[in-house]
């Protein structure tokens, strides 16, 4: 079982979402649920063993499978994971059993259709965490946009249309700059797709310069960085709960894996030479970003704009070029994928009694919902990085890691902390504090037992890695330390 473990992870998911597609109309809707159900859970069942199997003690490529797929131009089915991918793996493959619960009462019309795009999504996820290939990779990484593309434009809000249109033109634009750069790097490296071929291949100081650019827009429009980050918030807005969560705890992860993966290792010269790029553009996403999300009057789009500062610490991170800055932010892009998902699902559970997502709607809640307002709360905390949650970890190492570099990196990215502190704290004073200023509010009941379990579930794992963060940072040091190593010698021919 083990030697096609990574094939199960992608396409175990894959095939339960073409069988719940087989399951037609909403007249077999049930069927539809509980069949999903059961594909997500076999998803994550196949993927645990590769936390129980992983070997830390090595920077190899583990689980690895290579088979020709199309020989004419030497591309490979090459699949392996390492310490910093099979994290993301995992995480993926457990936020997909959250999404399908979380839409099982919601979601009344084309429940085959959205169960099945979010399962597809998943093994299409999944393969570009694993896919070593670089055209393998890139099927991966442009196929599943279309299942959300689908999930924005047909379960989305009254604009859906509009956001998935410029959420599928920005992330495409992007990506066709790297399939250029796959190119090129195919006829220099002999005829080859190999990423880790790619990783040994000497290249020219204007070629590592270009194609850095190419990376940078490629990854930076997925992640998203400032300036190319507007179509988030709209997508967000427009995207029914799972589809937030989804994009926000996965999809974003997917362009900061990309840095690790092909930017840092392949043109490692002129990323250091044009560290300051990137330092800049995150210390504006921390700081510029939260001053926006201050501003804002839909919680939809407050958590979204949280969620690119957030992101911001994990470009930040890479940046620095040192072990602590790269295991911050790959610690950082996990907690981030608990807390956005806890907050986007609680942002949902409100949504569904009262119809809206604006602030000053809402007021009283605790009156009404002291369980959600209990959990409501301690993700508000971790998005505002307290101490003892998951959004402390990473954030504080890669505050860590900046004052080692330049004390002023480090100021402003600790700005985060009050600014994130700010608008987290000020949305759920106004919503759940206060008397009950609004009638239908009086109507809102609390969790039901299906919400409960999600939001424990998130509780346990956002408390969990606050606490012990240790199972997380011994999965991915030595890959860490070893690509840190290889990023620190020169490329130049």
């Amino acid at each position: 079982m083990l030697d096609n473990l990574l094939s199960l992870v992608v396409w175990v998911p894959i095939v339960a979402g073409v069988l719940v597609l087989a399951t037609g109309s909403d007249r077999n809707a049930p069927l539809a649920r509980w069949l999903s159900l059961a594909g997500a859970l076999a998803g994550l069942v196949v993927a645990i063993p590769l936390y129980t199997g992983f070997d830390t003690a090595t920077s190899a490529m583990q689980f690895v499978e290579k088979t020709p797929w199309i020989p004419a131009f030497n591309v490979y089915y090459h699949l392996g994971v390492d310490g910093i991918s099979m994290p993301l793996v995992l995480l993926n493959s457990f936020t997909t059993v959250l999404v399908v619960i979380a839409g099982w009462q919601v979601i009344q019309d084309r429940v085959a259709q959205y169960m099945a795009a979010f399962l597809i999504m998943s093994g299409l996820i999944n393969g570009a965490f694993a896919a070593l290939d670089g055209i393998l990779f890139y099927v991966f990484f442009e196929g599943m946009l279309i299942p959300l593309y689908l999930i924005v434009g047909v379960w989305g809000g009254p604009n859906r249309v509009y956001a998935a249109f410029k959420f599928f033109l920005y992330t495409l634009a992007g990506s066709l700059l790297m399939l250029v750069s796959f190119v090129y790097l195919y006829y220099q490296s002999g005829g080859s797709f190999d990423i880790q071929t790619w990783h040994k291949t000497t290249l020219g100081m204007t070629a590592q310069t270009l194609m850095f650019l190419a990376f940078l827009l490629a990854f930076g429009v997925k992640v998203p960085m400032w300036p190319v980050h507007t179509w988030l918030p709209d997508a967000h807005v427009e995207a029914p709960t799972g589809g937030s969560v989804v994009l926000a705890a996965i999809t974003l992860k997917v362009g900061a894996y990309g840095f690790l993966r092909f930017m840092l290792p392949i043109v490692p010269d002129a990323s250091h030479e044009l560290a300051w790029l990137v330092i800049t553009l995150s210390l504006i996403a921390v700081a510029y970003i939260g001053l926006v999300a201050l501003v804002q009057a839909d919680m939809k789009k407050l958590i979204a704009y949280s969620s690119i500062a957030h992101m911001g610490f994990v470009t930040l991170g890479f940046f620095l070029f040192n072990p602590l800055g790269w295991e911050g932010g790959l610690v950082q892009m996990i907690s981030h994928g608990f807390v956005s998902a806890a907050l986007f699902l609680c942002i949902g559970v409100m949504y569904d009694r009262l119809h809206s997502r604006q602030i000053k709607d809402y007021g009283g809640l605790v009156n009404k919902m002291p369980v959600f307002a209990a959990f409501f709360m301690l993700f508000a905390m971790a998005n505002a990085g307290l101490p003892a949650t998951s959004g402390f970890v990473g954030e504080f190492m890669v505050i860590m890691a900046a004052v080692k570099v330049n004390f002023w990196y480090a100021f402003v990215a600790a700005t985060t902390l009050i600014f994130g502190a700010a608008y987290t704290l000020w949305m759920y004073k106004r919503v759940v504090f206060g008397s009950v200023t609004n009638p239908h509010v009086e109507d809102m009941s609390d969790l039901n037992a299906r919400e409960w379990l999600l939001m424990a579930v998130l509780a346990v794992c956002v408390l969990g890695m606050g606490l012990y963060p240790k199972p997380f940072t011994d999965v991915m040091h030595v890959s860490v330390v070893d690509l840190l190593a290889h990023v620190a010698q020169s490329k130049l021919p």
